[in-house]
């Protein structure tokens, strides 16, 4: 299995700096690069937050955005060219258009989405012009030219090469004015999740991304997939969700493999994480999970 690269990407820029800034520091203190093969591989840092709306587009920071990705697509884009696996510590989920764009210079590639929500959002309906709640739509092309047409390449992810998994949120973001997802964009809720059980829920939404036309997937991990019980350090909380068993049984069969080209992880909050126990507990979950890629499980 390729050595494991830890990519810093600290960008708040399509939130606000509440504090999803320092994931990186948190989980990195909490010992997640404390496994053999394990290397540090930068800091890629953002520009100056713009409170600011953009008139233009409805979006906050959107050229902010647009020149972190292509600045993060370097980094992740150099780790996979010396055969590393890339593992980047965000930040908000908009880092995740960072690390399409590093795929998408290669050719075709899967995205395995594990969020509470299905960031779907259009910035007409989004309250706050936040692309965080809406990378993914952003990732398959629907939004302002400038986040989904990065360096002229269009699309970065094509609907039929994505699964939103493990989300739960239909209700509250249907009645907020979120885009439902596309009928070729799988999904994979909660409630199917819980059906199947997890290893098999999981190993169906791999079946789904994995084909002759694309080169292997990336997997997204939004804190918030998680039960809001066991990971209440996020922005924005919803009941219910994935139990850290259960993540770990997905993150786990998902990494392994050679098909499995990266990892990012996003919007946990330590400062919402009154003495660190939270952040080790994800760190032990995402150790495990990598240890196992890395031993060829």
């Amino acid at each position: 299995m390729h050595e494991i690269a830890i990519i810093e990407a600290p960008s708040v820029l399509g939130l606000r700096p509440s504090g999803v800034q320092d994931l990186p520091a948190a989980l990195l203190d909490a010992g997640l690069a404390d496994h053999p093969g394990a290397v540090r591989a930068g800091r890629v840092e953002p520009p100056e937050y713009d409170p600011r709306r953009d008139p233009g587009t409805g979006v906050l920071n959107p050229l902010g955005i647009a020149r972190y990705s292509v600045r993060l697509a370097d980094a992740v884009g150099a780790v996979l060219d010396e055969g590393r696996f890339p593992v980047v510590l965000g930040g908000d989920c908009s880092i995740l258009l960072g690390n399409l764009l590093a795929l998408r210079r290669r050719g075709r590639y899967g995205l395995l989405f594990l969020d509470g929500h299905t960031d779907f959002y259009q910035p007409s309906a989004e309250p706050t012009g936040e692309a965080a709640s809406m990378e993914l739509a952003l990732a398959t092309g629907r939004g302002p030219q400038l986040l989904t047409d990065l360096e002229g390449r269009g699309p970065l992810l094509r609907d039929e090469d994505a699964v939103a998994f493990g989300f739960r949120d239909t209700a509250e973001s249907d009645a907020a004015g979120m885009q439902p997802l596309p009928p070729r964009l799988h999904a994979i809720g909660l409630d199917a999740v819980r059906a199947a059980g997890a290893a098999t829920a999981v190993r169906e939404a791999l079946g789904r991304i994995t084909h002759d036309g694309s080169a292997g997937h990336w997997v997204h991990l939004d804190a918030d997939v998680l039960d809001d019980a066991v990971m209440p350090a996020v922005d924005y909380r919803l009941p219910g969700g994935l139990t850290w068993q259960e993540l770990e049984t997905v993150l786990v069969t998902a990494l392994a493999g050679e098909r499995a080209v990266g990892f990012d992880v996003t919007i946990f909050n330590p400062r919402l994480d009154t003495g660190g126990t939270i952040a080790a507990r994800l760190a032990a979950c995402l150790r495990r999970a990598l240890a196992a890629r890395s031993r060829g499980r």
